[in-house]
């Protein structure tokens, strides 16, 4: 046969890849969903920040996505090469199939978890997702029993056994992992239920199905003989670690903390004996090559998380146990590092085309090994540090190095796949001329200076290092507001810390050794709304959502020091936090760690005199709103049809909650907080027995409520505090008439209804007369302060003050959220229409006396029932008529009235104080 007819010759690689079936066709196949989760991974780091749960999605895409499935397809392939089993071609669709439906019990697990973290009624949605994938492993796990018993006996089917023990450990993970996520469970019993889950899935599942293959595997990337009594010792050790796994997650679910700490020490002594089964290894042959270097690291940190946890659960109460403190370790430093170290090594080998091809595809792959290696684990180990050592700038600095380092892998991989299509053409071409290849042992491979690497990679991170301490000196003991930790002791004083539901710090002292830093770990234990730590030295934490936590560096303390919650309105709440230094100051006069000295921000953070007013604010009361602005359309709309139910009207609104800049008087914008986007809420309409569902949305920053004065709920539930990203479906039946304020009932509610967080509910009073024109006039108050910026439409922007609600003096007194709307552009009727205005005080504070100027109301009704009525009072007697209607704050009613003659009608606050700050509007009559 002449070369050009050798089988093959005259293919492309990509034909021989459609011809190759069996093993490797499936696992090509079967690996897609592999490289689908890589990029998903990377996408979602880009974009977290704006997913709900986007760290978890991020931890459970690399647990879930790349890490379960490559257990499965890489459990198969050792077991197919170990145990020399063949499949069958027709056998591989179920394998494939079962993959691909792994995968969409994955999606619709992490579905579930982003959906119910906005609407608690998706969580049956986990839970379906949880058990289809529970359902998967196991049904793999059964799989690879069936293989095992047909097989003839080998000597590793004792470490296929432990696959197969692995793999029926997940379903079980799965349960605990959804009951993890169960709506309202939180404190001791969570964390009990999240140590068991990590001891199933990582220890259990993960981590006996790695030490059960690195048996076998961790000598062959070395290439070097597996030692002596290797298998052996190996397979006591999986089972110490299967027992150590079972102590632990009984132990947990039963609330046994010691005992559960006993089982991670079991299965400690277990991957200590692998790791020096490992090192009798390497005295044989040391790594050169990127997969042991990673693989042999990975393996490194899942001893030092075990370590880690171990001691957590040893010293840490139940309620206090976050396992997210451990997550990086698990994560980054074991799983990762495995997962690339092994693809790195068996993607070559899969990709088959002989010893030449193999070993120029594993020569790319294995590129800057000891470089990348050394980035990514010098990384983990300073972010790791204690926060007392490291401040967030540091941390962020070297996280994007290691992560960076992590996804080398892929430019990496992509020169592999190269290396091998192009060595494949190189050799087809040879064949092709009649040329014999060299013998493999005759390719000269160039000499690589891994200590070079290292030191490159080493240098990398110290240029991140560096970075972080340029962004944030204090991470090693300056502070350059306050101080030099030079003039210190060079201690530091620690302390864990609280932010509670009762708008408290817990405790809220620390009594701090005069020069030594301060570093607090604050975590906000209040479900329903977000809190921080800001300290008079500018140190601070940034806002903590519920659950979460964070600290923060407060530098050297050589004076007294106060602290607060800068959330609006939460300082004076009482939400303050003492620094109490004992001992001799340093500096006499405290400039080192700054003083106790108050916020010159407002929104409720600290004492502010620049406090707004019509006139230093140089507002035009009688001039057009801006061009930006949409006049409130007073008119009262129609009850709408609504939803008919069990013979009631259901009126169903969402209330959706942001912050946003919106303009209250010609040339002043506030920083407002709104329902649906609009300073003041929407006016809601309904007839006596209708029935309101209103679902709460909110998409602030902070938490928020709702509370309806229309209806007689309980509030414990309906108008408790939600957190940002959370919803509420508040449900009332309107059981009496008239005109009813809501309002955002979170604490300082003053300052939350100042904001824009008000609105009306008006439900007619029964057989209310039909009238020409129907209008609302809802009258709120605000207190403002300057904040010094220009709003995006180029007005001055203020933001609301607890200084000025406790003084008690408003800056606008408005209706329907904005002073002049209605001066300029006025209310339109003829003469002889009739006319009716429903009126609310919506306050905070301030009440008002209705009057139009030129007018008297012959109707007059005020909470719930009429004054007069057609000129009428109560005793039937004709002839009255009323000037005005007084409303104290949170009170409504309305007034009706004829115009005789066309005019300008001017309608104020008769009380002329506020009148003067806004609350007025005009009438325009015309003749008929």
């Amino acid at each position: 046969m002449r070369p050009t007819e050798l089988p093959g010759a005259s293919l492309t690689p990509e034909e021989i890849a459609k011809r190759a079936s069996g093993r490797g066709s499936w696992h090509r196949r079967a690996s897609k969903p592999v490289s689908y989760w890589m990029f998903g991974v990377i996408i979602a780091i880009l974009v977290h920040r704006f997913i709900p749960k986007g760290g978890w999605l991020i931890v459970h895409m690399v647990t879930l996505g790349l890490i379960t499935n490559s257990i499965l397809i890489w459990s198969q392939h050792f077991t197919e090469a170990l145990m020399k089993i063949k499949i069958p071609d027709s056998a591989r669709g179920i394998q494939v199939t079962r993959i691909f439906a792994l995968n969409g019990g994955i999606v619709l697990l992490m579905a579930g978890m982003i959906l119910q973290d906005l609407m608690p009624q998706f969580y049956p949605l986990t839970v379906v997702g949880a058990l289809a994938v529970g359902a998967m492993v196991a049904w793999h796990g059964y799989a690879l029993l069936r293989q095992v018993k047909q097989a003839l006996p080998s000597r590793f089917g004792a470490t296929i056994r432990f696959y197969i023990a692995a793999a029926f450990l997940l379903p079980v993970g799965a349960v605990l992992g959804a009951m993890t996520a169960l709506p309202g469970l939180r404190g001791t019993l969570h964390s009990q239920f999240m140590l068991a889950h990590e001891a199933v899935n990582v220890l259990g599942f993960v981590g006996i199905t790695v030490v059960g293959t690195l048996i076998t595997f961790w000598p062959t990337m070395l290439r070097t003989k597996m030692v002596e009594n290797a298998l052996g010792t190996s397979v006591r050790a999986l089972i110490l670690m299967c027992v150590g796994v079972g102590v632990t997650t009984l132990a947990s679910l039963f609330g046994m903390r010691p005992l559960a700490g006993a089982g991670l020490l079991v299965y400690l002594l277990g991957l200590l004996i692998v790791a020096w089964v490992m090192v009798r290894t390497l005295r044989t042959k040391r790594p050169t090559e990127f997969p042991p270097m990673s693989v042999g690291a990975g393996f490194i940190w899942l001893i030092i998380g075990v370590v880690w946890t171990a001691d957590l659960v040893f010293t840490t109460p139940f309620e206090e146990l976050r396992m997210s403190e451990v997550t990086p370790i698990f994560v980054a430093g074991f799983l990762l590092q495995v997962l690339l170290g092994a693809m790195s090594y068996l993607l070559p080998q899969r990709m088959g085309g002989g010893p030449a091809v193999v070993r120029a595809s594993n020569k790319e792959f294995s590129r800057l090994a000891a470089g990348r290696v050394t980035v990514v684990n010098l990384s983990l180990i300073i972010f790791m540090l204690p926060n007392a050592l490291t401040g967030s700038w540091v941390k962020v600095a070297v996280s994007a190095v290691g992560a960076l380092g992590l996804a080398s892998f892929l430019p990496f991989m992509v020169r592999g796949v190269k290396a091998s299509v192009n060595t494949r053409k190189e050799m087809m071409a040879a064949r092709a001329r009649g040329e014999k290849p060299a013998p493999v042992t005759e390719v000269k491979q160039e000499p690589v200076n891994h200590t070079r690497q290292t030191l490159f990679g080493a240098l990398a991170v110290i240029l991140a290092l560096t970075l972080g301490i340029a962004a944030d000196p204090s991470s090693v003991g300056f502070n350059f507001i306050g101080g030099s930790t030079a003039t210190g002791t060079g201690q530091t004083t620690t302390l864990k810390v609280k932010a509670t539901s009762n708008y408290r710090f817990t405790p809220d002292t620390a009594q701090v050794p005069v020069g030594n830093r301060l570093v607090i770990e604050v975590t906000n234990d209040d479900q329903g709304m977000t809190h921080d730590l800001t300290f008079a030295n500018g140190a601070k934490t940034g806002t903590l959502n519920p659950g979460e936590t964070k600290s923060v560096d407060v530098g050297v303390v050589t004076s007294d020091l106060e602290g607060w919650c800068s959330v609006a309105g939460h300082r004076q709440q009482g939400m303050v936090f003492h620094v109490k230094t004992t001992g001799n100051n340093l500096q006499a006069n405290g400039h080192h760690g700054g003083g106790s000295g108050g916020n010159n921000g407002s929104n409720g953070s600290g004492t502010n005199t620049n406090l707004l007013t019509a006139q230093n604010a140089n507002i035009d009361m009688h001039a057009s709103p801006g061009k930006d602005h949409e006049r409130r359309d007073p008119v009262l709309r129609p009850v709408p049809a609504g939803e008919k139910r069990d013979g009631k009207t259901v009126h169903k609104m969402t209330m959706d909650v942001q912050e946003l800049d919106r303009e209250i008087a010609p040339g002043l914008d506030v920083k407002a907080w709104t329902f649906n986007g609009s300073y003041m809420g929407p006016v809601l309409h309904g007839k006596l027995g209708d029935v309101f569902e209103i679902t709460l949305e909110n998409n602030g920053s902070m938490g928020h409520s709702l509370d309806f004065h229309a209806g007689m709920v309980s509030p414990d539930n309906t108008m408790k505090t939600i957190a940002p990203g959370e919803k509420l479906t508040y449900r009332f039946e309107a059981t009496g008439s008239g005109i009813w304020l809501y309002h955002c009932s979170t604490a300082p509610m003053s300052l939350h209804m100042a904001a824009g967080m008000y609105g009306a509910v008006i439900i007619d009073p029964p057989n209310l007369e039909p009238v020409d024109h129907e209008y609302v006039m809802v009258q709120n108050e605000t207190y403002l302060t300057d904040t010094g910026q220009t709003a995006a439409d180029g007005n001055k922007l203020a933001e609301v003050s607890s200084d000025g609600i406790a003084a008690g003096t408003p800056s606008l007194t408005m209706f329907n959220g904005h002073a002049t709307q209605y001066v300029n552009q006025p209310l339109e009727v003829k003469t002889g229409e009739r006319v009716r205005i429903w009126l609310l005080a919506a306050g905070p504070s301030k009440g008002m006396s209705f009057h139009v100027v030129g007018s008297q109301f012959d109707t007059v009704y005020k909470e719930g029932g009429y004054l007069l009525r057609d000129g009428r009072d109560p005793y039937g007697e004709t002839g009255g008529h009323s000037q005005a209607l007084d409303l104290d704050s949170a009170q409504g009613g309305f007034v009706e009235m004829q115009f005789r003659e066309p005019g300008t009608y001017t309608f104020v606050n008769h009380r002329f104080a506020e009148m003067e700050r806004g609350a007025m509007g005009k009438i325009k009559v015309t003749d008929k």
